[in-house]
C-alpha cells in the first residue's frame, strides 16, 4: 500500500510540474500595443518608433507578424518561464530575412529585442529592433 501511494504521489508531482512547464509565460491574453524602435547599420539617423496592435495569447506569444507577400516560416519558438524566444525566416523574390527575437513578459507588459539579417542581391544588412508592449484590452 505504501509503495502504491508513493507511486501515485510521484505521478501527481510530475503532472503538476508538467502542467506548470506548459502553462506559458506570465502574460494577460488580449490586444496589445507594441512600440518598436529600429536601428539599421549604415543609417545616419535613427528611425522614429512605430506602434502597432495585435492579439497575443500564452499559446501565440510571439509579437511578430509575417510581412505580406513573403513566404515566412517559424523555425523555432520556445517559452522558458516568462521569456519567449523565436527564429523566423521570410523569403520573397528580392531575398531572405532571418530574424531572432527574445521578449520577457511581466503580466500586462513586455520588453525585448529582435535582430534581423536581410540578404539580397546587393549584399546583407542587419537591423536591430527594441520592442516594448502593454495590454490595452480584449481581442474582438
Amino acid at each position: 500500500m505504501k509503495k502504491r501511494m508513493s507511486s501515485i504521489l510521484a505521478g501527481a508531482v510530475v503532472a503538476l510540474w508538467a502542467g506548470a512547464a506548459i502553462a506559458g509565460p506570465n502574460m494577460a491574453d488580449g490586444k496589445w500595443e507594441i512600440t518598436s524602435k529600429m536601428e539599421m547599420e549604415g543609417m545616419p539617423m535613427a528611425m522614429p518608433p512605430v506602434k502597432t496592435t495585435m492579439c497575443l495569447t500564452a499559446k501565440e506569444a510571439v509579437p511578430q507578424k509575417a510581412p505580406k507577400n513573403q513566404d515566412c516560416k517559424m523555425i523555432s519558438n520556445k517559452i522558458e518561464g516568462n521569456t519567449v524566444t523565436w527564429v523566423m525566416q521570410c523569403k520573397d523574390k528580392h531575398g531572405t530575412v532571418d530574424s531572432k527575437g527574445r521578449i520577457t513578459y511581466k503580466g500586462t507588459s513586455f520588453d525585448g529585442k529582435v535582430v534581423m539579417n536581410m540578404t539580397n542581391e546587393k549584399g546583407s544588412r542587419t537591423m536591430k529592433q527594441d520592442m516594448s508592449g502593454h495590454r490595452i484590452g480584449d481581442c474582438k
